[in-house]
């Protein structure tokens, strides 16, 4: 038996690999195998230490972009405690050029191209039989000192793995983010993505899959994200796991990377009828809403299509739906990714993640670098720095765009004061988000950090300056770190716009029936000082009328919303319910 690690960097310590236990899968009844997890943030001295405590005979590394530059510096550290080791390289940032790494990296002894599972069997026997390893397909290796490939090897059967998460591991995936694919491959040919170069897809037995996924739902698992490139391309296959998990008990999560335009019209109404609320989330790569763009990248995409069923499902209230742009693709100046942004913008989208083209090893794009006058960065993550239409001076312009996007949008703080200035104060959404974007850096504040009150501060100060500060916008962000902030009154950053006098009057004349106005407040807490705990407004009629929804999902007893102005928020203190008053 060969002693075996198995690690990776994750992104993440919640993070777990999906790859390396497909590995684990495959050999440990055979071999002693240690799977060893890390994140890119661990010290490298600590995790030389602990792989050399387990004296192994091979080491496996798993390598993707987020964590090659880390792995580079670990390899010769790891051959330096450990002379006699064998070194083999796995995963997407090696596979596709091997040569260049084992070139780089000369303590490298072997780099695995394409699906490993059986390829590592293979080569443990070898390495046990001190046979040459050039009888293992789909290796590249030294042969004295020379860089050699033993030649492509075929896919394995899927029908044949063994599932990667057996019972005996179950333990190590508590209260982590687990991977799941119930597929490999994909049909798209999109020139940025690694999956273009396998174009067929393959499925995994459905039984097997239903049956791995009762066992991680079971075991508590919070989040199951699949790794399917286009989980819904098989609408059979597809309905049969939406109808499966809904029925599952259990906290479980599942996330799904879904092709928007040929998501088909039954599945659509299957979720919108049937999905637990909160249960699924969906990303849905858009990417652009420039035609040329997407057919010089060969992406083939119906935005109307698209936005249909984006915008059906946001309707339901069950999906949560995540959003992805690429900014840098050929054609896409930055006027054009300006109404790209608003394009996709203007679905509403609980997510909408604004990522920078990267020009990663294996693709097509990246080797057509030169046809689009791209300049990019020599080490991961290869993020494309300007093109022939995008300056950098643009591109830096929009990484603070993202910056905002992410503090203000994405977060979900800031919702109702940011929906009324990117529909009311600022031409377009994309206006609001760079300008602010751009006061952000004059104002130096990158450098610093930011606990949600400066971001309010923040925000407060760049209205003043873009003139968009008034009594909607000021009413309405009050609101907003109310709902969100654990704060008492007395801490909040306003002075209320109500003496305290008068508002013990106000709440002494409604004590009588507190309940009809504010539900699920007692008379005995009325009576105790509320106003240490509470805050009572008077905002105006625009910025309440902009809150009705939100105060219809707290009681949906009344029904005359229009007629008062007098709104009572009770911040989330603990101990204390989150509730909204009114005066009718």
């Amino acid at each position: 038996m060969a002693k075996v690690v198995l690690s990776t960097l994750n992104a993440k310590y919640i993070h777990s690999s999906l790859a390396l236990r497909y590995l684990r899968s495959a050999i440990h009844e055979h071999h002693h195998v240690r799977l060893l997890e890390y994140t890119i943030h661990d010290p490298l001295d600590l995790i030389v230490a602990d792989i050399f405590e387990e004296e192994p005979d091979v080491i496996g590394l798993s390598c993707y972009i987020w964590n090659i530059e880390s792995i580079k510096k670990l390899i010769p550290l790891l051959k330096k405690v450990l002379p006699d080791v064998f070194i083999l390289l796995g995963g997407p940032e090696v596979s596709y050029e091997a040569k260049f790494y084992m070139d780089m990296l000369p303590e490298v002894d072997a780099v695995a191209s394409g699906e490993g599972e059986e390829l590592i069997q293979e080569l443990l026997d070898a390495l046990h039989e001190q046979m040459p390893v050039m009888s293992v397909t789909g290796l590249y290796y030294r042969d004295q000192g020379i860089v050699k490939y033993s030649g492509p090897r075929e896919n394995v059967n899927l029908e044949k793995l063994p599932t990667p998460y057996s019972d005996e591991f179950m333990d190590e995936l508590k209260n982590r983010v687990v991977y799941y694919e119930a597929s490999r491959g994909c049909p798209f040919t999109c020139q940025f993505c690694l999956s273009s170069i396998e174009v067929s897809v393959r499925y995994f037995p459905l039984d097997r899959v239903l049956g791995d996924l009762r066992k991680l739902i079971e075991s508590g698992v919070r989040q199951i994200n699949f790794v399917d490139r286009t989980f819904n391309l098989k609408k059979e296959y597809a309905m049969e796991m939406f109808t499966f998990l809904a029925e599952q008990k259990g906290e479980t999560t599942f996330h799904f990377e879904i092709t928007g335009d040929i998501l088909h019209p039954d599945l659509v109404e299957w979720l919108v009828q049937h999905a637990p609320p909160g249960k699924f989330r969906f990303e849905v790569g858009v990417q652009s809403t420039n035609e040329l763009s997407n057919r010089a990248v060969h992406r083939r995409q119906n935005f109307d299509k698209l936005s249909a069923t984006v915008k059906k499902l946001k309707d339901s209230g069950k999906i949560h739906q995540h959003l992805d742009l690429i900014a840098g693709l050929p054609y896409e100046d930055y006027a054009s990714f300006r109404k790209t942004f608003n394009d996709v913008y203007a679905l509403e989208p609980d997510e909408l993640q604004l990522g920078f083209l990267k020009l990663l090893r294996g693709t097509n794009l990246r080797n057509d670098a030169e046809k689009y006058g791209y300049v990019a960065m020599d080490h991961s993550p290869y993020e494309v720095l300007s093109s022939h239409v995008l300056s950098y001076k643009d591109l830096i312009r929009l990484k603070r765009l993202e910056d905002i996007l992410e503090k203000y949008y994405n977060s979900g703080r800031f919702q109702h004061v940011v929906s009324y200035l990117t529909e009311a104060c600022f031409e377009t959404p994309f206006d609001f988000y760079q300008s602010f974007g751009d006061y952000w850096h004059e104002k130096n504040w990158s450098r610093i950090g930011h606990q949600p009150r400066d971001l309010v501060d923040h925000l407060r100060e760049f209205l003043q300056f873009a003139g968009a500060w008034n009594e909607i916008t000021y009413a309405l962000l009050r609101v907003d770190y109310t709902l969100h902030e654990k704060q008492r009154p007395r801490r909040l950053f306003w002075r209320s716009g109500m003496e305290e006098r008068e508002q013990d009057r106000w709440l002494a004349a409604n004590q009588s029936e507190p309940g009809s106005i504010f539900p699920g407040i007692s008379s005995a807490l009325m009576q105790t000082s509320i106003v240490t705990r509470a805050v009572i407004e008077r905002i105006p009629r625009d910025a309440y009328t902009r809150l009705l929804p939100v105060i219809q999902a707290v009681d949906s007893g009344h029904e005359d919303w229009t007629a008062g102005n007098l709104l009572f928020l009770f911040p989330k203190t603990p101990g204390y319910p989150e509730i909204f008053g009114w005066v009718p």
